[in-house]
Parts: structure tokens; C-alpha cells; sequence
């Protein structure tokens, strides 16, 4: 893996994650109890033996930056490893990054410098598992110029992702990006290959299209919309089916890229049995986590009113659960659940504190807000609607700070 250099896009607004990324930018948003959205892509990295990364930032990056900072330094640049966050930088010319096949001509010249045979890049704000030595292999064994990571998906869902029109022997033979229910490409089957933002390139193959784009005063430079498609019938490009070798069945990969899809992706954590584990020891999600002291229930059956439970919960440290009752919600560190309380079906992000005798249901409550005694939140959709961000599956939204 010393030939490969990899590139994480982790500069995107997110703006369809809103209110979640009004502070932040999207592969900052915490994820999972623990985690950052970007902690994924850079475990996976690590434990597919990945140790040349560039993390390019842009959009409200101080908390990234923070983050890869603290919890990230674990490689060793005397032996040539390195995560290094490259912020916008305008070096090309007085613009900033304008698309994601842009944020790399901005920084060809780590290219150059680095010359490797081949370069990967990366998206910054899925949830899922991955080795990528397998699609590097497979890319290298076709020949191809240009290797995409493709996965089946539901043509409802594929509307708003990028739909690859593979043929059988797994070359692509056209790209739209989000291209709308009533686009053709959609009527052509059920289950269709959406790009998951993951690409091998030959690397003098990438500088020549990059160089070509550059000078296309119409491109948006974007890799879905203009490389990928400016690449059709003149160079060779691959798809890699993510898909189990066994079964042939999808494997699990999740853009969140609205509120619903990330409340979806979170609760997925907490069945019996997740798709997504995130316990395997073979294959550790690493993060940076400050240092709180052990979840703690406080009350029990001698006082049958103020019993503490968490129940089908992932509960991170610091919480504190006293006197009020959790179910299928997920607790991020140092949250407190005050007597006679009722959290259902959420997600409380590091610092919440709801009051006595509160009630929350099917919500998102980002970072350090407090919910005063007796509130009622996700239980009067009219009254949710008039104070906060609600989505169209009726997932109430609070923004970090808010003051009730």
C-alpha cells in the first residue's frame, strides 16, 4: 500500500443536514455515541493498511480539524505516514474549492511530490466497513484506469445518490448524479448501482483528466458530474460491486445525507442484532473521546417512582441516568437524565440534560442543551414545528446551544 495515496473529502456543507451542521461541517457531525462521521472512512483507512491520507477541509472545519488532531495522531512521520488536514487554500487561482474534482487540482502539487501509482479518494461522510486492499487489488487485476465503488440500492433511495449504468462485465457505461425519480436512467431496474464517492485512479490518468477539466469553462468540476462522464468511451473504468462474496447481497454502506437518513443510520445501531457492528475487535472504529467516568443509573427498586433505566440503549460514558427511564435512544457522553423523565427513541448529543419530569420522543437534540421540567418534545407536531427544525418523518431537531 506504499504506491497508494489517499485523498477524504471532508470539506462539504452538509446543508441538507441541517440544522446538524450549522456549527460544523458534515463528517464532523457525532455519530454512533462516540464517534464523528469521518472517524469511519479513517478506521478504515487505518485497518486497510492506508498510511498516506490528506483530509481536505473547507466549510466550518475548526471542530475537524480539532478532532483528527486529537484523536488522529497515530501514525509515525519518520517512516513516510502521515494524516495531514489541508485546509482551501486558493493556490490555484483567487477561488476556493468549487467541486470535488477541484479540491484535488488545488492540491496536485501532494501529488507530484509524493508520486504514487495509484490514488484513492475517499468521501468523508458515509457509514460503513471497508477493506479497501480489495478494490485496489480488483482495480489493478482489470487494467482499469479509473475503478468506482458501486452498491446496490433501492431505486426510490437511488434518486438522490449518483446511478452507474454498469454492464455485465462490471464497466461503466454511464453516470447521473442524483438524477431525479422520473429520470430514465432510474426505469431500467429495481436495484441500481449508485457510486458510493470512492475512487481509483492511475495517477497519471487523474492529473491528465484534471488538467482537461480545468479548462472546461462549463464543468463543475465535480467528479460524478464532469470527470467521471468526460472519462466515457476513452479510458477504461471499472466498477467494484460492494457486495458479499457469499451471499451477493448488498453490504452495509449508509449516506446520511439529510437528518432522516442519519436518525435511520443511528437507530440502526441499537437492534439486537445490527448490520453495522461496531464491536468487532478484528476491525476497531477509532475516535477521540475526552475523559468522562463510567455511565452511572442511580435509584432503584427502593424507591419504585425514580428508577434509572436505559433499555435497547447505547448509553457512552458520563451519563448519568437518574431517576427517569431511557429506551432505544442513544446517549452521547455526559448527558444527564433527571428523576421521573422519559426519553424514547432518540439521540441526545454530548452535554444534554433533560429536566424532571420531561418527556422526548423521537428527536435529535444536538450539543449542550438543556430541556427545562415538565417539556414536551415530539409529542405535538403543530407546537414542534412553531420552536424547532421537524423533517418529513416527523423527527424533531434541536440545534446546539438552543436556550428553552
Amino acid at each position: 500500500m506504499k504506491n497508494v495515496l489517499t485523498f477524504i473529502m471532508a470539506g462539504g456543507k452538509g446543508e441538507r443536514l441541517s440544522p446538524l451542521t450549522q456549527d460544523r461541517t458534515k463528517p464532523a457531525v457525532p455519530f454512533g455515541g462516540v464517534y464523528r462521521i469521518i472517524d469511519f472512512t479513517l478506521s478504515n483507512c487505518i485497518n486497510s493498511g492506508l498510511r498516506k491520507m490528506h483530509v481536505l477541509t473547507q466549510y466550518k472545519s475548526y471542530s475537524l480539524t480539532n478532532h483528527i488532531a486529537r484523536g488522529w495522531n497515530v501514525l509515525n512521520g519518520e517512516l513516510g505516514e502521515y494524516i495531514d488536514v489541508i485546509p482551501a487554500q486558493q493556490r490555484v487561482d483567487e477561488h476556493w474549492y468549487q467541486g470535488t474534482a477541484d479540491s484535488i487540482y488545488q492540491n496536485i502539487y501532494a501529488i507530484e511530490d509524493d508520486k504514487p501509482d495509484y490514488v484513492l479518494i475517499l468521501a468523508g461522510d458515509h457509514i460503513y466497513r471497508m477493506d479497501y486492499r480489495e478494490m485496489l487489488d480488483y482495480h489493478i487485476e482489470k487494467g482499469a484506469d479509473l475503478t468506482v465503488g458501486v452498491v446496490p440500492t433501492p431505486r426510490k433511495q437511488a434518486a438522490q445518490l449518483g446511478v452507474c449504468e454498469v454492464d455485465n462485465e462490471l464497466m461503466i457505461r454511464g453516470i447521473a448524479e442524483k438524477p431525479g425519480e422520473a429520470s430514465q436512467i432510474l426505469k431500467k431496474a429495481d436495484n441500481l448501482s449508485v457510486s458510493m464517492g470512492i475512487y481509483v485512479f492511475k495517477r497519471a490518468v487523474l492529473e491528465e483528466v484534471l488538467e482537461q477539466d480545468t479548462k472546461n469553462k462549463n464543468s463543475s468540476h465535480d467528479f460524478a458530474r464532469d470527470i467521471v462522464p468526460s472519462m466515457l468511451n476513452r479510458f477504461k473504468i471499472c466498477a467494484f460491486n460492494f457486495v458479499d462474496k457469499e451471499t451477493n447481497e448488498p453490504r452495509y454502506w449508509r449516506d446520511v445525507g439529510n437528518v432522516d437518513a442519519y436518525y435511520e443510520a443511528n437507530m440502526e445501531l441499537i437492534n439486537i442484532v445490527p448490520r453495522f457492528n461496531l464491536y468487532d475487535k478484528d476491525w476497531p472504529f477509532r475516535t477521540y473521546q475526552r475523559q468522562f467516568g463510567p455511565a452511572k443509573t442511580v435509584f432503584s427498586q427502593e424507591d419504585t417512582k425514580r428508577i434509572g433505566t436505559a433499555l435497547n440503549s447505547l448509553v457512552s460514558n458520563g451519563c448519568i441516568i437518574s431517576g427517569g427511564k431511557v429506551q432505544s435512544s442513544i446517549l452521547f457522553p455526559n448527558v444527564r437524565i433527571n428523576s421521573f423523565s422519559e426519553v424514547t427513541d432518540s439521540i441526545l448529543m454530548e452535554g444534554v440534560d433533560i429536566g424532571r419530569y420531561a418527556r422526548v420522543k423521537r428527536a435529535v437534540i444536538d450539543k449542550y442543551v438543556k430541556i427545562p421540567q415538565k417539556t414536551e418534545i415530539g409529542f405535538d407536531a403543530k407546537k414542534d414545528k412553531k420552536r424547532f427544525t421537524v423533517t418529513a418523518s416527523g423527527i424533531v431537531v434541536i440545534p446546539k446551544g438552543t436556550v428553552l
